[in-house]
């Protein structure tokens, strides 16, 4: 095997083919757990991919949302689409996979935000992530709906030194299809 490389690009600057690639590494990563609706959520960002002589090693990428706190809206970086291939999991390569996205949060957005799951936590908080302590919620099609689920998972992250909304009140996430989160 080679030295394993990262890069980063825009959706727009990846190939058909290296589209692919990702797909059936996050189809493979999430074990049958990841839609359509969840593909789309990860494009039209930046992506971050680590790769040797075996393939795809891991990916995330980091798209821009809004969200409405107290009244302001703010753009952020919503880190998705996060996975390691399960033979090269425990190796540092979803670290590897943060830290670039985290640069492309520092440089563009007012925070960064993500959904973890119970197996994706420890790493996000090890990276100083912090659990929004405030409610969630998303801007449906017929006014603000509360987001009780998502509570607890919500993570946030200060972009380059940026100070954090209070937290306390709502983050209010903008509409998208499937899991808004």
């Amino acid at each position: 095997m080679t030295e394993a490389i990262l890069r980063t690009a825009h959706t727009s600057r990846l190939a058909p083919a290296a589209l692919d690639e990702i797909r059936t590494l996050l189809d493979t990563a999430f074990e049958g757990d990841f839609s359509d609706d969840d593909w789309d959520h990860g494009l039209g960002g930046i992506h971050a991919c680590v790769r040797d002589s075996s393939g795809l090693l891991a990916h995330g990428s980091v798209i821009q949302r809004r969200v409405i706190h107290l009244g302001r809206s703010y753009r952020i970086g919503y880190v998705e689409a996060v996975a390691v291939r399960a033979d090269r999991r425990r190796e540092g390569l979803g670290g590897r996979i943060m830290t670039a996205l985290e640069e492309v949060v520092d440089g563009a957005y007012a925070f960064g935000a993500l959904s973890a799951s119970a197996a994706g936590a420890a790493l996000y908080a090890g990276r100083g992530w912090r659990v929004w302590p405030g409610r969630i919620a998303v801007q449906a099609r017929c006014g603000v709906e509360r987001l009780p689920d998502e509570e607890g998972s919500t993570y946030v992250r200060g972009a380059a030194g940026r100070v954090l909304p209070a937290g306390s009140g709502t983050l209010v996430f903008d509409w998208r299809d499937g899991d808004v989160m």
